[in-house]
């Protein structure tokens, strides 16, 4: 093996001819039986080091997407690089597939090797290095955004805190505001989207599919259910979980006294309450959460300080930052980052405990040997992040060294279980969106995509919310997704999640700390066991008909009572 760097910073400014002899050489060595696991460790170690410094490089332009030099730096991994080196993991995959070894903790590794290997066509490389750059361009105009309030400028999301305020003619403003730079730029927006459209469609046929929705079905690696099982989700969130919104936004409009709640009356506090302000800089919205992931267990606060203490935490807003949040690995020093946009308001403490338990996640899964065993789908990953904001909520209180007196902190557990409930009509009009767009050709058009948004959106929401006057700001919500341009069909992954999360949830209401082992447990597998198997570790089970869900939202209405009072 050449000799590899001892961090990622060796590869951080490499070009495609630095990162392809370490390729070569792994392509070349012999391989049989007697040196396979050698050249399994050689190859993650390597994979590592090149994933790691990609990760940085992303991170570091989506923190300031200004920076053309950043941006450069992007665009050479993710446009230069990386459409190549997944050519070369396929030749990688291909070797291990065809010398037929497997063992215990190797057989999902495996399956997805096959699985990648029948997917992949050369003729979709440029295909990837193009959406790459796209993916680029959009995020530079999306963190470019600005409006004016009150004649300061600001970005979109900065609007959040003034849809709290008490003050309805602010919050409608504030909305408005919101969504103004979207709407403005709709047609920039439907440009991107149409040249990824029509990439993505061109790869799907050149891998032998008749549309880019059953590619990528498979090449999320979707095992254990098929598009089917997500209409029936979307028959069950309908009949199960509609009723139950119906009713909570009924419970919301009457505290309000409101003949008709409208899209700004979402955020505030029902009950005319100050809005929640759960901390006064960055540094205490950091100290804080330590301090509450370290009721729930132990070692989270010390994962988290990890991070804080290496800067891997960049969480507040400001203008040229990329829109959204996340986390991502830093696989060669087996450590996460998180990426977001403060702005002071309930939904950070929800986003930072949300991308904490995928960062958790990480470090459970980091004592796995190999990259490769490390990284379950998003359906398993997302129940990390989501059931750590339900088993963190009961610690968000002061008592617990966490943002909120006795008084505020229900408002805010609250907001976590009400915003799980509510989710899933939003997770299924985005699923059932691009469902419909990659399988019709009417997917292609700007315009029938914008009233099928609308149609979708009253099917799921129902009419509890008057949106009357305003279509072009409920379309604008999904331009405003970015997952629609930069991640496809990832979502129905959040819904199915949110339901494991759930069941770890209520499994904790019975025995804490049986609930939190059994979690932890599961993240350690990582991608060594099927979802099914991942699920059942953590004591959920995969749902996706109207009667699971519906013992699911009963308890959280129950729940929701009691936090009422």
């Amino acid at each position: 093996m050449i000799a590899l760097p001892d961090s990622a910073e060796a590869f951080q400014d490499a070009t495609w001819q630095d990162v392809a002899p370490y390729y070569a050489e792994l392509a070349a060595r012999p391989l049989d039986r007697t040196n396979v696991e050698a050249w399994l460790a050689d190859w993650s170690r390597f994979e590592s080091l090149l994933s790691e410094a990609a990760s940085l490089a992303n991170f570091a332009y989506v923190c300031n997407t200004a920076d053309t030099q950043l941006e450069a730096a992007r665009l050479r991994f993710s446009s230069e690089i990386e459409p190549k080196a997944d050519e070369q993991r396929i030749r990688l995959q291909r070797r291990l597939v065809e010398l037929g070894y497997v063992r215990p903790g190797l057989e999902t590794m495996v399956r997805r090797f096959r699985n990648q290997m029948e997917l992949f066509s050369e003729a979709n490389v440029p295909l990837f290095t193009e959406l790459a750059k796209l993916s680029t361009g959009w995020a530079k105009a999306i963190g470019a955004m600005t409006v004016d309030w009150d004649g300061e400028e600001k970005t979109p999301p900065q609007m959040l805190p003034y849809l709290e305020s008490n003050d309805r003619s602010v919050r409608e403003r504030a909305f408005r505001s919101m969504f103004k730079p979207y709407v403005e730029q709709r047609d920039t927006l439907a440009d991107f989207f149409d040249r990824m459209y029509d990439l993505r469609q061109q790869a799907a046929k050149n891998a032998g599919f008749d549309n880019f929705r059953d590619y990528a079905h498979l090449e999320k690696n979707r095992f254990d259910y098929t598009p089917d099982d997500c209409f029936r989700f979307h028959e069950a969130v309908e009949v199960a979980v509609k009723p139950a919104i119906n009713r909570l936004l009924e419970r919301r409009r009457a505290h309000m006294g409101l003949d008709r709640l409208r899209p700004w009356d979402m955020w505030v506090d029902p009950k005319a309450r100050a809005a929640l302000k759960p901390y006064e800089n960055i540094d205490e919205f950091i100290s804080r959460a330590g301090d509450i992931f370290a009721n729930v267990n132990p070692d989270f606060r010390g994962y988290f300080r990890r991070m804080a203490d290496a800067g891997l935490l960049d969480l507040d807003n400001r203008k040229g930052k990329a829109p959204g949040g996340f986390c991502d690995s830093l696989p060669a020093r087996k450590m996460p980052l998180i990426f977001m946009n403060a702005v002071d308001v309930d939904d950070d403490v929800q986003t930072l405990l949300h991308e904490s338990g995928h960062c958790f996640h990480v470090f459970e899964a980091a004592n796995l040997p190999l990259l490769f065993q490390r990284h379950p789908g998003a359906e398993m990953a997302e129940v990390a992040s989501m059931a750590m904001e339900l088993l963190a909520a009961p610690y968000i209180d002061r008592k617990h060294g966490g943002y909120y007196s006795d008084t505020d902190a229900p408002r805010s557990r609250r907001a976590v279980l009400e915003g799980a409930v509510l989710f899933f009509t939003h997770c299924a009009s985005v699923d059932a969106f691009q469902q419909w767009m990659y399988t019709t050709p009417e997917g292609r058009d700007a315009d029938a995509r914008d009233q099928k948004w609308l149609e979708l959106r009253r099917r799921f929401e129902g009419d509890a919310v008057d949106w009357s006057g305003l279509d072009a700001e409920r379309i604008a919500r999904w331009y405003f997704q970015p997952h629609f341009f930069d991640y496809p069909f990832y979502y129905i992954e959040y819904g199915i999640a949110q339901l494991g999360a759930l069941q770890v949830w209520r499994n904790s209401l019975a025995d804490r700390g049986k609930a939190v082992r059994k979690y932890r447990e599961a993240l350690a597998l990582g991608a060594t066991r099927p979802l099914p198997e991942l699920y059942q570790a953590a004591g959920a089970r995969l749902i996706f008909d109207s009667d699971g869900m519906r013992e699911l939202i009963e308890l959280a209405e129950e729940e929701l009572a009691t936090l009422d009072q």
